[in-house]
């Protein structure tokens, strides 16, 4: 079982990082149906939400440097690739096999937080990339036929840009969202379980300013399932964000103050030269897990993911 600590005054950086770039949408609640158990879901639209701030303003993460000097560091947001799947394909696009032309991208049709985190990279956890590999159908060819489990392929973005010609998370998404409007209208329970995003987090500026640190420069890529089959039907409490009463609708039942968290279940990295992001064994070997997760369920699914080749096959 994975080491977590429930102190704020003992979180490592990573851990830091991790849990502030989890997203938290909104829970809501279906409608009890006999014999079953209550499903919570979000809103693809809710989920964009929670990142309108970072992607103006950056993410900041507390980092303790190794000469005991403390400065938060500021990243921002980039949506590296979504890939949506259904059982309905005619739910995302008014015209499903539309190729959104790009030179370089490709386009087409804290306590509960802290304890489903944990969950996600404890070795009892890997359900997300082993149950593509245990439930998986071969051609003959031994190509893995996914489409009867997982539904077909709606929506599927990439971006190869360079980083400096990328706009941030929340523009992206308006962006495809005028093409791809289930972007915004899609719930968690609509999903099949091979619907995923990657975020690239760039780093920008930390505060203080200080004699720059290698690890500082460190990039991120996280990756996070979006249906609501891996979620473990855990919601956290929010006070602070209350929804609306015009957010409930007739066939659904919002979960008032509570929230869904979506942690990484994979992870890569980039300039990463110091110890700043590994200072402890657990952290070295939770980073060697998420990379090797991130690896599987690309692999299991088929993805050519720009981002994750540039990541680990680029020198320091």
């Amino acid at each position: 079982m994975w080491w977590w600590c429930s102190s704020s005054k003992g979180r490592s950086n990573l851990e830091r990082f991790l849990l502030g770039i989890t997203p938290k949408p909104p829970s809501f609640s279906l409608p009890q149906e006999h014999g079953k158990d209550e499903m919570e879901y979000f809103r693809l639209g809710d989920l964009w939400d929670g990142y309108d701030e970072m992607s103006a303003y950056g993410f900041g993460s507390q980092v303790d440097l190794n000469n005991g000097e403390t400065v938060m560091q500021y990243f921002v947001p980039y949506l590296s690739a979504i890939q949506i799947q259904t059982n309905k394909p005619s739910l995302i696009s008014r015209n499903q096999n539309e190729v959104v032309d790009s030179e370089s991208s490709e386009c087409w049709s804290d306590s509960e937080s802290e304890k489903l985190l944990s969950r996600s990279m404890s070795n009892d956890s890997s359900k997300t990339w082993d149950a593509v590999s245990d439930d998986s159908v071969f051609d003959p060819d031994g190509t893995p036929l996914l489409r009867d489990r997982f539904g077909g392929l709606d929506f599927k973005f990439i971006d190869r840009d360079p980083p400096y010609k990328r706009v941030p998370l929340t523009d992206k998404i308006n962006e495809l969202a005028e093409k791809y409007p289930g972007l915004m209208t899609l719930r968690s329970v609509d999903l099949s379980p091979a619907s995923w995003m990657a975020v690239a987090w760039y780093p920008i500026y930390h505060i203080p300013n200080c004699k720059i640190e290698k690890d500082l420069s460190t990039c991120f890529l996280t990756y996070h399932t979006l249906s609501s089959s891996f979620q473990d039907n855990v919601v956290e409490g929010d006070q602070s964000n209350n929804i609306g009463e015009d957010e409930t609708e007739c066939c659904e039942e919002s979960v008032m103050n509570k929230r869904i968290p979506l942690p990484p279940f994979g992870l890569t990295t980039y300039k990463m030269q110091g110890d700043l992001w590994g200072k402890t064994g657990y952290d070295q070997d939770r980073l060697v897990y998420l990379q090797s997760a991130a690896d599987s369920w690309l692999k299991q699914l088929n993805v050519d993911h720009h981002d994750y080749n540039f990541f680990i096959n680029s020198s320091f």
